[in-house]
């Protein structure tokens, strides 16, 4: 992350309970613009998402592209798009819960909204905003036999596709699979708390960025980490845990790795994921909107962005910006049903110009 959002945002701690105004389920371009148009009203938001930042699609896969159908910006890169996002939201301060999955969805007795996530974080609110564009971002997994014997085995030990706390792999033996940027990143990151890691990838060249390629080689030839050139044959380990990896070097030959955990990073997949088990009604995998309030059709429960459908339904970002608006004046009945909601303009109202810090 870059110091133009370092301070942008807040991330919470994994587990834990929650409560807020609103839930939003995807942080990129759609869901952080949320923040926005609900803080203007008064509306604090939790956003979960399962990458380890914002952005969505535009940070994640595509953060160096150009894009060229932004109001006022003739050229915007992914990542630039979701910088400016995060300083617009800035004085909302949203609360992100980041390397977290919306696994279930309850009602409560009081009639609100919890969610679930994979890391036990629950959060309550009268509203939920389904932004998760084209589904939630899944691990591509290997093909290596019986690797689901060891997933879900606790922190720090077994099969993980995903990093949530650094701190328990400390003092373990760890082997990282993959040639990409997460690959190279957890290697570099892990490698002062582990006993020992060991990178392995099935050529000697990277997708990743050049410096962590040369930092990775450094360790290596300062024997404080190993690199082996082949691919995982096999995982062994009694009882379900994880003891050793096997590697089929290019050479053909076996060697086995001391292993408490195995970390395989072959890049991301999209999903519709949980949001599938939320019991709404479903088009084609997306969910059918009303274009008023971008209510699903059960209340309380909005969906803004590529994962909803209605007819003329354009797949834009400019078009989920839209929704947005219209999607928190309707939050806003739900969160203050008490209120009268007065349209304002941020360019003459003092009372949002407060709110913004320009005033």
């Amino acid at each position: 992350m870059n110091d133009t959002n370092a301070h942008a945002f807040a991330a919470a701690e994994a587990g834990g309970a929650h409560a807020t105004d609103v839930i939003i389920v995807g942080a990129g371009p759609v869901g952080l613009f949320a923040v926005f148009e609900l803080g203007l009203l008064d509306m604090k938001a939790h956003v979960i998402d399962i990458l380890d930042k914002p952005g969505g699609q535009c940070a994640e896969l595509y953060p160096e592209k150009p894009i060229y159908d932004i109001p006022g910006y003739p050229i915007i890169t992914g990542q630039e798009l979701t910088d400016r996002l995060l300083e617009q939201i800035a004085p909302f301060h949203p609360v992100f819960h980041l390397n977290e999955m919306a696994t279930a969805l309850t009602r409560t007795s009081d009639g609100k909204w919890r969610i679930t996530t994979d890391c036990e974080t629950t959060i309550e609110a009268p509203v939920l905003v389904i932004a998760a564009g084209g589904g939630s971002f899944q691990p591509k997994k290997p093909s290596t036999p019986g690797i689901e014997l060891y997933e879900n085995q606790g922190p720090g030990v077994g099969v993980h596709y995903a990093v949530r706390k650094m701190e328990s792999f400390r003092g373990k033996h760890i082997v990282i699979n993959g040639g990409g940027d997460s690959a190279l990143d957890w290697t570099l990151n892990l490698q002062p708390l582990a006993e020992h890691v060991t990178l392995i990838h099935r050529r000697d060249g990277f997708r990743a960025a050049p410096h962590s390629v040369a930092q990775m080689h450094a360790l290596v030839e300062a024997r404080k980490m190993d690199f082996v050139l082949g691919q995982v044959s096999e995982l062994t380990g009694e009882d379900g845990k994880l003891d050793t990896v096997i590697v089929t070097g290019n050479d053909g030959e076996k060697v086995s790795i001391k292993a408490d955990a195995f970390l395989p990073f072959f890049g991301l997949t999209m999903k519709l994921g949980p949001v599938a088990e939320f019991g709404l009604n479903l088009h084609e995998n997306l969910i059918p909107v009303d274009t008023e309030k971008f209510e699903t059709s059960t209340p309380g429960i909005v969906a803004i962005g590529d994962i909803n459908h209605y007819p003329g339904k354009l797949k834009l970002i400019l078009s989920g910006f839209h929704e947005v608006a219209l999607m928190a004046q309707q939050a806003f009945r739900y969160v203050y049903p008490e209120r009268r909601l007065h349209f304002q303009y941020t360019t003459s109202s003092s009372d949002l110009q407060e709110k913004l810090g320009v005033r």
